[in-house]
């Protein structure tokens, strides 16, 4: 079993900066990649970024060269440092980190770009 937990969300005018930061407990030894996913109302959950443990990182097209996904493994800690915001990349961002055999997931921040 892993334990995700997410935190920094909030409310954020365009072309402002939030840092997101992801927490994992539990049997975090058989977890091979973790990453950053967001729902926005009436749509699907997409993928923002993603990072192995080897270190290789996926970055989404629409967040490419403004957010950037990094890890702490001294604190089990994900981090997602989003620069640029735009109104459109408010949703609810989750964290997700993955085994062999399954999938955990927090229960998701809030962000939203607003002026």
């Amino acid at each position: 079993q892993v334990h995700v937990e997410e935190s920094g969300g909030g409310l954020v005018q365009p072309g402002g900066s939030l840092t997101l930061s992801c927490e994992v407990s539990g049997r975090i030894d058989n977890i091979n990649a973790m990453g950053w996913y967001r729902q926005a109302p009436g749509k699907k959950r997409r993928l923002v970024a993603d990072i192995t443990t080897g270190g290789d990182i996926n970055y989404a097209n629409f967040v490419k060269g403004r957010f950037t996904i990094s890890r702490d493994s001294t604190k089990n800690t994900v981090y997602l440092q989003m620069n640029t915001l735009k109104p459109e990349d408010t949703a609810v961002y989750y964290c997700n980190a993955t085994t062999l055999w399954y999938d955990y997931w927090g229960q998701g921040t809030q962000v939203n770009v607003t002026s």
